[in-house]
């Protein structure tokens, strides 16, 4: 008998060997067959959907669960347009902290404000107190002076705005929050990224220096897990900069591990080791992720987070040792690195089905494309970024570089697979809301970003469906809705493949289910409690 068996639905599969169904059969947890194949069988529960759309769950291929659910825990500056409101919010946040506490705001956009702010400013609103004012791309913050008589000569910017390496030093000084706080911050934002469709994504570098919220931070999750809050699957990216040199056995070319030497594929099928997280720039908001040709308005060209050689060696090690790796390349210059890197461990050590992402991608020159073809790399993009911060991007590139940012067509077109991503809390982390950027290619206010990379609906799909999937190396488990695949499945108000283009980000979300289980329900067709689908 059939725990569940789902009908009157408009199923796209995203199988091309089932394209559309119309009844589903789920036995624990696991899709067992479609249509006629279970359309006769007995089931514990029929849930009838009175034709609604179903799609396989969403997949974040990139993303900071615990980032995003302390960000929704912690005062905000945002949205703001005047200096004097954010140190408004600054100082009601000091006034609600205890002496001696750090006060720790986010949302701070220098892009924004009729003004820059500085140590200085955040001084007199600060109380003596350490603050620290986390920037909205996670790249920079902004200090007081009370921080900056604590950091390294080198770090110490006197105005307070410090990135990428500054800004770890300012974390690291920062007390570590406690597991149950960050397990309850997953439970918040594994919530929110469930109401819109996510089953599953990949955190994106735990135990690096950017994002520090505790020397133990993995645990967060595991107790999170243990203790059934963790609401969707998770795949942890470990940040390179956690691993420590070891001496193993040289036939394991392995010379940089972490813990017992665990890497890729390590754990269950709710939450496991992923790929090894490399940085190689910054971000485009701070002005850091590394370009070849300088900054609109500004003679900067970013940042690389360290020599190439060094990069390089990092990404060969972490390859030999068996990694998947997922290397943080925005600006082209990092582009390059990334692709030099990649391609030196490819020699160095020829391993088949490496499955090697690049995150990102922000801007790839037309000559690159064909190396990431070559390479078979996936592009790990984020399409939210240009549908809220478009304007922005397109105005610091020019008119000859913008058509290159966050591309889907030129990947596609080349034979790069394309997986969907959201980095948030960075930019909004709703799938549909970016399927339907990739479609339009439209930033929020209207503007045309790279008209020439808009992709179809359904390529938009499998970007945030099988592709990513596939980034992952969860294509035999999620991805379609297919037999043996787990039944993590999407509740659509309405087909994104059949309403105008610019409604697909409006859909609604009815419900989602995790092998066969939706949050909310009673009890469980398969006794395992919440009612499967």
């Amino acid at each position: 008998m059939l725990c569940a068996r789902i009908t009157n639905a408009t199923v796209v599969t995203m199988d091309p060997a089932h394209p559309v169904a119309h009844e589903i059969g789920v036995w624990r947890g696991r899709v067992v067959g479609l249509d006629s194949d279970v359309a006769d069988l007995p089931a514990r529960r029929v849930v009838d959907l009175d034709g609604a759309t179903v799609l396989p769950g969403f997949i974040d291929s990139h993303v900071h669960l615990l980032w995003a659910g302390l960000t929704a825990r912690t005062p905000s500056v945002a949205p703001s347009r005047r200096a004097e409101d954010v140190l408004t919010a600054v100082a009601a946040a000091v006034a609600a902290r205890p002496d001696g506490a750090w006060v720790s705001l986010v949302g701070y956009d220098q892009r924004t404000l009729d003004r820059p702010l500085t140590a200085t400013d955040l001084d007199a609103v600060s109380a003596g107190r350490k603050v620290y004012l986390g920037h909205i791309s996670g790249h920079a913050c902004l200090v007081n002076s009370a921080v900056l008589k604590e950091l390294p000569a080198p770090a110490a910017r006197p105005d307070g705005f410090l990135a990428e390496d500054a800004m770890s030093a300012a974390l690291a000084l920062r007390p570590p929050y406690a597991l149950a706080e960050l397990a309850d911050a997953l439970a918040e934002s594994g919530r929110t990224c469930r109401a819109e469709g996510v089953t599953a994504c990949a955190e994106a570098g735990i135990g690096s220096g950017l994002f520090r919220n505790s020397p133990v931070e993995a645990a967060a999750f595991q107790l999170a897990h243990e203790t059934g809050r963790l609401p969707l699957r998770v795949q942890l990216m470990v940040a390179a900069d956690a691993l420590r040199p070891v001496e193993a056995a040289p036939e394991d070319t392995t010379t940089r591990a972490f813990g017992l030497g665990l890497r890729t594929g390590f754990g269950d099928g709710h939450l496991s080791l992923g790929a090894l997280k490399v940085f190689t720039d910054g971000g485009m908001m701070a002005r850091t992720a590394a370009l070849t040709a300088p900054y609109v308005g500004s003679d900067s060209t970013g940042q690389l987070q360290a020599d190439p050689a060094v990069l390089t060696e990092t990404v060969v090690e972490g390859h030999k040792a068996g990694w998947q790796l997922a290397v943080h390349a925005i600006g082209d210059r990092a582009v390059d690195v990334a692709l030099d890197a990649l391609e030196a461990a490819g020699r160095a050590e020829p391993r088949a089905d490496a499955r090697h992402r690049v995150e990102h991608a922000g801007l790839v020159r037309p000559d690159q494309l064909a190396r990431f073809a070559a390479l078979g790399v996936t592009a790990v993009v984020q399409p939210s970024f240009l549908r809220y911060f478009g304007d922005d991007y397109a105005a610091v590139m020019g008119p000859g570089r913008a058509p290159w940012l966050y591309r889907g067509r030129s990947f596609l077109d080349h034979g790069v697979r394309l997986a969907g991503s959201s980095d948030r809390p960075v930019a909004d982390g709703a799938p549909l809301r970016a399927i339907q950027f990739m479609v339009e290619r439209a930033s929020s206010s209207g503007q045309i970003v790279g008209p020439e990379e808009a992709i179809g609906v359904e390529e938009a799909l499998r970007a945030y469906t099988v592709d990513a999937a596939y980034a992952c190396r969860w294509e035999d488990s999620a991805g379609s809705v297919s037999p043996g695949k787990r039944a993590d499945l999407v509740v659509l108000g309405d087909d994104p493949r059949r309403v105008d283009p610019g409604r697909i980000g409006d859909i609604e979300v009815v419900r989602t289910y995790v092998e066969g289980v939706a949050d909310g329900d009673a009890d469980g067709a398969d006794g395992s409690g919440g009612a499967a689908a």
